[in-house]
C-alpha cells in the first residue's frame, strides 16, 4: 500500500522542481554525459525513480506519484500509462518513459542535446500534473485546487522550460489524463458526476475542451472505425456521449449568457466553436428527434439542449458558417484522431527528433482562430506533419491499414454540411 500524501504536498513538490532553476540545472547535469544516449539514459532513470536531484536541492515524487496512481487506477483510469492495443493490456513504462525510449533511438547518436533533454523532462511533469488532475475531489476544494494546477502548469510552461507549449490548463490536463483506451469505463461516469459538482468557470472549461476533443475524436471513429455507421458508433461510446451532452449544455449556457449581455467577442467565438465542433460528430444524435440509448439517465437536460440549440438555430447558423472549412486556412472539422493524448504525444516527438519546439500547441490545433497568417501556416504544417508521422505506423480498422491523426479538409466539409442538413431537417420537421 502506498503512504497516502496530501495534494497539497505532492503540488509544493512540484513546484519547488518547476519554480526556479532545478530542471535547468537537471538538464545540465544530464548534458554532461559522454554521448546523447548517456544523457537520455541518465533523464530515463529519474523518471523511473520519480525524484530528481541537482546542485539546486532534491524532489522525490515517487510516494505522491505511487499513491496518487494507485487512487486513479482505483478509480478506472490509467492516467499516466498508455494501453496497448495488440498485446490487450496497460503498457508497464509510462507515457514519458516511453517518449524518452523514443529519443533514444532516434537521438540517441552524437552529442547530448539540451533541448531534447528538456522537452523530456517537461513532458515527464506534464503527466505529473495530468495525474494531479483527477486527484482533485478529496478532502479539499476541487476548484482551487484546479487553479492551483493551472498555475503549475504555466511554471512547467514558462521561461525555465523547454519552451515547447503542451497543454492550456488543467481542463485539458483532465483531458490528457482520460484519453485512452479503458477496458472498464465506469470511471469516466463517475468523474463526469464529480466535474457536475464544480463551480462554473472550471466547469466551462472542461466543457470546451473536450466539446472540441470528443467532436475530432468521434469524427475519427464514424470515419474511421465505424464505416459511417453512427447506430454503430452510439451503442459502442455511451460514456463519450454522456461527455458530449454535458460540453454542449455547458457551452449553450455559455453561448446564451453572452448573447443575453451583447458580448460577440473572443469568449463567445471560444463557445460558438465548442458547439460546432462538438456538434459535427454526429448532428442527427443532438438536434434530430429520436432518443439516445446512451443519454437515457440524462433524458431531460438532452431534450433541453435540443430546443435550446433549434430556438437559436439561425444565429447559430450565422456564427456558424464564419467557421465552415476553407482551403486557405485551419479548420479543427478537418482534423480527427483516435485519442487526444496521441495528438500530443506527436507534437512532442516531432519536435525531439528535430530539436526544435513547435510554436504551436496541442489546443492551438483545437481552433481556427489564429494571430495572423503565420501562427495558422504553423497550424496547417503541425496538423500535416502529425498526420505524416501517423501514417508510417498506421493502426489495421475494418481491414484497412490507418492513421491514428488525420487532416482533411474534405472530411471537415463533410462535418460541417452534416450539422447543417441536421438543422435544416429538424427545423422544417417541426421538431417532432
Amino acid at each position: 500500500m502506498s503512504r497516502a500524501v496530501p495534494f497539497d504536498e505532492a503540488c509544493a513538490l512540484v513546484e519547488t522542481a518547476l519554480g526556479g532553476s532545478m530542471r535547468q540545472a537537471i538538464v545540465a547535469e544530464a548534458a554532461s554525459a559522454k554521448d546523447a544516449t548517456q544523457a537520455v539514459t541518465r533523464l530515463r532513470d529519474g523518471m523511473r525513480a520519480d525524484a530528481w536531484g541537482s546542485g539546486k536541492g532534491r524532489v522525490d515524487l515517487a510516494a505522491a506519484i505511487a499513491a496518487f496512481d494507485q487512487r486513479v487506477r482505483a478509480g478506472g483510469f490509467h492516467a499516466i500509462h498508455d494501453w496497448d492495443g495488440k498485446a490487450e493490456r496497460v503498457n508497464q513504462d509510462t507515457i514519458a518513459i516511453e517518449v524518452a525510449n523514443y529519443a533514444l533511438e532516434h537521438r540517441g547518436q552524437g552529442a547530448p542535446d539540451r533541448r531534447v533533454l528538456a522537452m523530456l523532462l517537461d513532458y515527464y511533469f506534464l503527466y505529473v500534473l495530468a495525474l494531479l488532475s483527477l486527484n482533485v475531489w478529496e478532502d479539499g476544494d476541487a476548484d482551487a485546487r484546479l487553479d492551483r494546477l493551472d498555475g503549475l502548469l504555466a511554471a512547467l510552461q514558462g521561461p525555465n522550460g523547454s519552451g515547447q507549449r503542451l497543454a492550456a490548463d488543467a481542463a485539458t490536463l483532465m483531458l490528457l489524463a482520460t484519453s485512452h483506451y479503458e477496458s472498464d469505463d465506469r470511471g469516466y461516469d463517475t468523474l463526469l458526476a464529480h466535474v457536475r459538482t464544480l463551480g462554473r468557470d472550471q466547469r466551462r472549461k472542461i466543457a470546451h475542451v473536450h466539446a472540441l476533443c470528443l467532436g475530432s475524436h468521434l469524427r475519427f471513429g464514424i470515419e474511421a472505425t465505424y464505416g459511417q455507421d453512427y447506430t454503430l458508433m452510439r451503442d459502442d461510446n455511451g460514456v463519450d456521449y454522456r461527455w458530449l451532452a454535458f460540453s454542449l449544455a455547458t457551452m449553450m449556457d455559455e453561448y446564451e449568457d453572452l448573447e443575453a449581455r451583447g458580448d460577440h467577442g473572443g469568449a463567445r467565438d471560444e463557445a460558438v466553436e465548442a458547439l460546432l465542433n462538438g456538434l459535427s460528430a454526429d448532428p442527427e444524435a443532438f438536434v434530430g428527434s429520436r432518443p439516445l440509448a446512451a443519454l437515457q439517465t440524462t433524458a431531460a437536460e438532452h431534450a433541453r439542449l435540443r430546443d435550446r440549440l433549434l430556438d437559436r438555430h439561425q444565429a447559430l447558423g450565422a456564427a456558424f458558417d464564419a467557421l465552415r472549412p476553407r482551403d486557405d486556412g485551419y479548420s479543427p472539422l478537418s482534423l480527427f484522431f483516435n485519442f487526444s493524448q496521441n495528438v500530443l504525444k506527436g507534437i512532442v516527438v516531432d519536435a525531439i527528433l528535430w530539436g526544435e519546439p513547435w510554436a504551436a500547441g496541442f489546443n492551438d490545433l483545437l481552433t481556427s482562430r489564429s494571430p495572423d497568417a503565420a501562427s495558422n501556416d504553423a497550424k496547417l504544417r503541425l496538423a500535416r506533419t502529425l498526420m505524416s508521422h501517423a501514417r508510417e505506423k498506421p493502426d489495421r480498422i475494418r481491414g484497412l491499414l490507418t492513421p491514428a491523426i488525420v487532416y482533411d479538409a474534405r472530411a471537415g466539409r463533410r462535418a460541417f454540411g452534416a450539422v447543417q442538413r441536421a438543422f435544416a431537417a429538424s427545423v422544417s420537421a417541426g421538431r417532432t
